[in-house]
């Protein structure tokens, strides 16, 4: 099955959609509650078709929808073609979509020893330690994602939490000018559109991060 890396998805022309760190996602403004149901009414019968499912957020002013082909981990022609079904019916619906306010945080934590404390993770956030795959810890979609960063074994004390902010990649640049306006300071941009990393005043990092490579 064909996977779609962010310049196919340019190319696929998914104007409302963007590629974050799991999937596409999507913001529709429905404005108010029932014409969210009547939105989110209408993608389910979609779904159903397609035999492919989103994970759908509904809320008083807005409806977010995350596709990703779950079975291989990655975005495919289905989770393209659904997204493309999607913004019909929003379209139809006087529904506007709003990629510019689209952002994915993920928790990222440095160590040595992942199968160490690993387990540890999982049962704290999810309950059990079913939720340790790999090096992520996923399960409920309430919770951020959290990934292990392997390092080397050290003891001399440093930040070991950082986040991983991802925006849409045409908004990173602006986010990253924002921060530096705040207060921040650029740390690292060598792996720059992929990721930059900032720092606050007092040094405490997270890194701005795009699907963009």
């Amino acid at each position: 099955m064909n996977t779609y890396a962010h310049k196919d998805l340019l190319e696929a022309g998914l104007t409302d959609w963007r590629d974050l760190a799991q999937g596409l996602h999507a913001r529709f403004a429905t404005g108010d509650f029932a014409a969210g149901l009547r939105f989110v009414d209408a993608v389910g019968a979609a779904a159903e078709e397609a035999g492919h499912h989103p994970d759908v957020t509904l809320t008083y002013p807005q409806v977010d929808i995350a596709l990703v082909s779950h079975d291989v981990g990655a975005i495919t022609g289905r989770d393209v073609e659904l997204a493309q079904r999607i913004s019909a019916i929003a379209a139809d619906q006087n529904i506007e979509a709003r990629p510019a306010d689209l952002v994915q945080v993920e928790l990222a934590l440095d160590t040595a020893d992942i199968p160490g404390i690993g387990p540890f993770w999982a049962a704290l956030l999810h309950g059990d330690t079913d939720s340790l795959q790999g090096g992520d810890v996923v399960g409920n979609a309430r919770v951020p994602l959290l990934w292990f960063q392997d390092t080397d074994a050290h003891e001399t004390p440093r930040q070991r939490f950082h986040l991983d902010v991802w925006v849409p990649a045409e908004l990173a640049q602006e986010r990253i000018e924002a921060a530096l306006a705040a207060g921040g300071t650029m740390v690292d941009e060598e792996a720059a559109p992929a990721f930059v990393v900032l720092a606050d005043a007092e040094g405490n990092r997270a890194c701005v991060c795009t699907t963009e490579r």
